[in-house]
Order: structure tokens, then C-alpha cells, then sequence
């Protein structure tokens, strides 16, 4: 697994990290409170291992600041989306994918109810490997 030195999230008023939803299950791995299968870890952002796969290599990205979907994103989350997604094809190397063209992998995100979303925290999976899949 890729890591960096993490660092201590500033405190809002409401006494928890700021960008943190102490609700929100995604915000609970990324603090430790659930445990999870790191596959990559920076200062702003956490990839692991989905907990039911749906393809021999699935693993999921998500920015450490709460961002309930790709409703909420605005300009000023470009930077960091962009160095998310610039992650994707050299993690998907490492879990296993095989390399384009012949290989490949595939990066899904749901967005709301009616788009599928299931945990409201943005998160992208990646999926790849030999198919036929579960799903996907």
C-alpha cells in the first residue's frame, strides 16, 4: 500500500474534523473507526478494497473531505478530483488490472437515489480484471 504521513483534520464547531461527517461510514474508515483493505492513502485521499466485489479487481476511491455526491462539487474540488482520477490507471496496474488496450479497467460513480448511490460520501469504484463479472 502507498502512504503518506497523515495529518490532523482542523476541528469544527461542532467538535468533529472539518470536511468530516461523523454519520458517514466512508468518514468513519477513513478516520479508522471501521476497518477497512487500504490500497492507497495521501493527505486528501483513501482508496480500498470494496467489501463485495463485483469484479476480480474492485476497490473503491474517495476523497477524505465529505463530499455527499458529484451534486455537491464545485470548481474548487477540481485540483483534488483530478489528482483522484490521475491515480486510477496506476492503481488499477498494481490490484491486478491488465494494461490497455487489451486489458483495462472500468471507474463508476453513482449519484443520488435514483442514480444508484448507496453511501452518500463521492466514491469511485474501479473494476477490472478477467471477466465475466458479478455486476458491472
Amino acid at each position: 500500500m502507498n502512504t503518506h504521513a497523515r495529518q490532523a483534520a482542523p476541528e469544527s464547531p461542532h467538535g468533529h474534523a472539518a470536511g468530516i461527517d461523523p454519520d458517514c461510514i466512508f468518514c468513519k474508515i477513513v478516520a479508522r473507526k471501521i476497518p477497512s483493505r487500504a490500497v492507497y492513502e495521501d493527505e486528501e485521499i483513501y482508496a480500498f478494497h470494496d467489501i463485495n466485489p463485483w469484479a476480480p479487481v474492485h476497490f473503491l476511491l474517495i476523497p477524505k473531505l465529505h463530499i455527499a455526491s458529484m451534486a455537491q462539487v464545485q470548481a474548487e474540488h477540481a485540483p483534488l478530483l483530478g489528482r483522484l482520477l490521475a491515480l486510477v490507471p496506476r492503481l488499477a496496474l498494481e490490484q491486478g488490472c491488465q494494461p490497455y488496450p487489451e486489458g483495462g479497467f472500468r471507474v463508476l460513480t453513482n449519484t443520488g437515489r435514483d442514480g444508484g448511490q448507496e453511501v452518500p460520501h463521492l466514491h469511485f469504484h474501479v473494476l477490472g480484471g478477467p471477466r465475466p463479472w458479478l455486476r458491472g
